[in-house]
């Protein structure tokens, strides 16, 4: 987990530098002044990379000695359940299904949008839920 945080930390600086270099030169360089749009996609690309970064460091001080920040451990040691998914599961593709109805309706109209989140609804309490039904309820 340290070794993830460090990788997206160095993320974060990187998109922070070239967001703030765009910034600099699309103000001198642009006809018409700033693009706003780049400059604020590079650095919110920059903050969700500073995100991932401070969720691996907290889950590093709750889980010492991972395997992957050992580098001496063979292959063996990351070995056992890496967590427990649903096998057959339909709910991530009406999941994906949402999320694309979503995305065009934002370039086709926003009523398909609108038909996109009543269907991520659907699919995203499915998903959820999945393993709180009937007899196998947990």
């Amino acid at each position: 987990m340290r070794s993830t945080s460090r990788i997206f930390g160095i993320l974060f600086l990187f998109f922070v530098i070239v967001g703030v270099v765009y910034g600099i030169l699309g103000a001198m360089y642009a006809p018409m002044g700033i693009e706003p749009v780049g400059f604020a996609a590079i650095l919110m690309g920059g903050g969700m990379a500073l995100m991932i970064a401070a969720v691996t460091a907290l889950n590093a001080r709750s889980h010492k000695d991972r395997p992957e920040d050992d580098e001496n451990a063979p292959v063996s040691a990351d070995a056992g359940i890496q967590g427990s998914f649903a096998p057959y599961s339909w709910w991530p593709l009406y999941t994906a299904i949402a999320c694309a109805l979503v995305f065009l309706g934002v370039a086709a109209g926003f009523w398909i949008s609108a038909l996109g989140v009543v269907v991520a609804i659907y699919g995203i309490t499915g998903w959820v839920m999945e393993f709180s039904r009937g007899q196998h309820a947990h």
